[in-house]
């Protein structure tokens, strides 16, 4: 399984064409679950456990894997399923997210998927565990697949911290800053939650959406409506991953409307890397931030700031 996921340059070619590739798993039942391919480093057998004191309840232990020390999370008693015990012949998944790799037990690996972002939807409301999903996909014999949240599953373990650091927040900043419109594009609640705790800081004004395609017409209908939607809206902050249109093909849609083509644009997602930096590039993004770094994210709305100033 590891050896697929080594075409990199393959899936790149996705990028601004609204596709994904996801990897397709089981935890302690059949029901399938799945993760995005990008933010897999690979998929293995478990190697050696160490167990930790005053570990918490979902990290089964940490495991060494060239030269790193990685924890290995009980994914599905995380997101409230049976828990799993780790094995010698257990599977692990080793991830990504937001520059620090973890690995995720799991029960079983099926296969990768590659499909389009319009096919995925998000979980449907009152769903038993959809707050620890960010969206639901079906396969060709309508077997129903389950995305899973990671960054909640993440924040619950190892919360993140939001607030900037004081040293940043001067008045000049808080001046200029203060009342501007942003835009957030994000389908995690716990994405959002964090940009609205970094940004409340700067008292700025923000609109939230949770797709993509709801972002597009949002901003298409500010457009009709008249006037230089630049000189409203401050920047478009959105993530890479999410339902009915992702971030890459968002940055792509506004590039090629001229009443919308001159936004700042940022891609900010648990995505990182050299690799994700060559795609922001390719469809137009202004910047690129991995998730939950609140300096950086003020020091991004500063710059944006100064760019405007006469």
């Amino acid at each position: 399984m590891a050896g697929v996921l080594d075409t990199v340059n393959q899936r790149t070619r996705l990028v601004g064409e609204n596709r994904l590739e996801i990897l397709l798993f089981r935890l302690a039942g059949q029901q399938l679950f799945a993760l995005n391919v990008f933010k897999i480093r690979e998929v293995m057998q478990m190697p050696r456990l160490t167990e930790m004191p005053q570990r918490h309840p979902h990290v089964v232990g940490v495991v060494h894997l060239r030269g790193q020390t990685i924890p290995v999370i009980d994914l599905s008693g995380a997101i409230g399923l049976r828990p799993q015990v780790a094995t010698p012949q257990s599977t692990i998944i080793v991830t990504e997210y937001n520059r620090s790799v973890q690995a995720f037990l799991v029960g079983s690996v099926d296969r990768i998927m590659n499909l389009n972002w319009d096919a995925v939807q998000p979980p449907p409301r009152g769903a038993g565990r959809s707050h620890y999903l960010t969206a639901i996909t079906r396969l060709e014999d309508q077997r129903l697949v389950e995305i899973i949240d990671v960054e909640k599953v993440l924040a619950e373990i190892v919360p993140f911290n939001t607030r900037v650091s004081e040293e940043l927040l001067d008045e000049a900043l808080l001046s200029q800053a203060r009342g501007r419109e942003v835009l957030l594009v994000d389908d995690s609640p716990t994405g959002i939650n964090q940009l609205r705790d970094t940004l409340s800081q700067l008292n700025l004004k923000m609109h939230v959406e949770t797709d993509g395609l709801r972002a597009l017409k949002r901003l298409q209908a500010w457009a009709d409506a008249g006037g230089k939607l630049s000189d409203r809206l401050l920047m478009v902050i959105t993530d890479a991953e999410m339902p009915e249109m992702d971030g890459y093909r968002l940055t792509a849609e506004i590039r090629k409307d001229p009443r919308l083509a001159d936004l700042f644009v940022v891609l900010h997602t648990s995505l990182s890397g050299n690799f994700n930096k060559a795609m922001v590039e390719k469809v137009g993004c202004d910047g690129f931030l991995s998730k939950f770094q609140p300096d950086q994210l003020v020091e991004v709305v500063r710059d944006r700031l100064a760019r405007l100033e006469p």
